[in-house]
């Protein structure tokens, strides 16, 4: 792939806060359902950075009505905002399995999703998602997954969804850029989990990908009709 020339590089915008509030006036507005949900997840402290902010779950909305999703995977649940996002965006009978290992903050999610009358198309499932997610059938049904929980299982989960999901599903990934960290080579921890999952997204010819600054960084691969046998090569540290 070439280089990023300078005239791409002058495209891309530095968010300000007060560009931020301008994007946000651009946004659907948060119904009285997710802001309650919203302010409910403030109230948990710090633990509230783990919230997708609105914006990114109204896209997530438009991506599975896009797509006509009728089955979306989730890994990472917390109070269920971007749950709730895909739910909304979900004909009557399609479904959406999510995996967490709290009861306490799906306890939030589960009153969100019942007022707004979308929770008899979640399946929450506690425990762990390996366990959930290699429970699932093997065949290539799923429309649409979303990992957004412990960043160094990443590539764990990224296995045991990618032939589960149907030739031109999309699988999206948070967290990607991990606060700007994921770009320095030599980064530890969360980030360089991060660092080597995005590497092993881009070597992964099974799929095409794009990554988004929407965020702390989205990334967004589809199925190929044709995908090759076998594991898929390894990324570079």
């Amino acid at each position: 792939m070439p280089p990023v020339s300078i005239s791409d590089d002058d495209k891309t915008v530095s968010m300000t806060p007060e560009l931020y509030r301008y994007l946000l006036a651009q946004t659907e507005p948060p119904s009285k359902v997710q802001q309650r949900l919203i302010e409910h997840t403030y109230a948990l402290g710090h633990v509230a950075e783990m919230r997708i902010p609105h914006e990114q779950s109204t896209f997530l909305t438009l991506l599975t009505q896009i797509t006509g999703a009728k089955l979306v995977v989730e890994v990472g649940t917390f109070t269920g905002y971007s749950t709730l996002a895909f739910a909304l965006g979900l004909p009557p009978d399609g479904t959406v399995i999510t995996c967490d290992l709290s009861a306490e903050w799906t306890g939030i999610a589960r009153r969100a999703w019942q007022a707004a009358g979308v929770d008899e198309r979640i399946q929450l499932r506690i425990g762990p998602a390996t366990e959930t997610l290699g429970a699932l059938p093997e065949e290539e049904s799923i429309d649409l997954v979303f990992l957004d929980a412990d960043k160094v299982s990443y590539e764990t989960y990224w296995d045991l969804l990618v032939p589960r999901v149907r030739p031109g599903g999309l699988l999206l990934a948070d967290n990607v850029l991990y606060g700007g960290d994921a770009a320095d080579p030599r980064c530890t921890g969360n980030a360089r989990a991060i660092r080597r999952f995005n590497e092993r997204v881009r070597a992964d010819e099974r799929v095409e990908s794009v990554m988004l600054p929407i965020a702390d960084g989205l990334t967004i691969a589809r199925k190929r009709p044709a995908t090759r046998s076998g594991p898929p090569p390894g990324g570079t540290s």
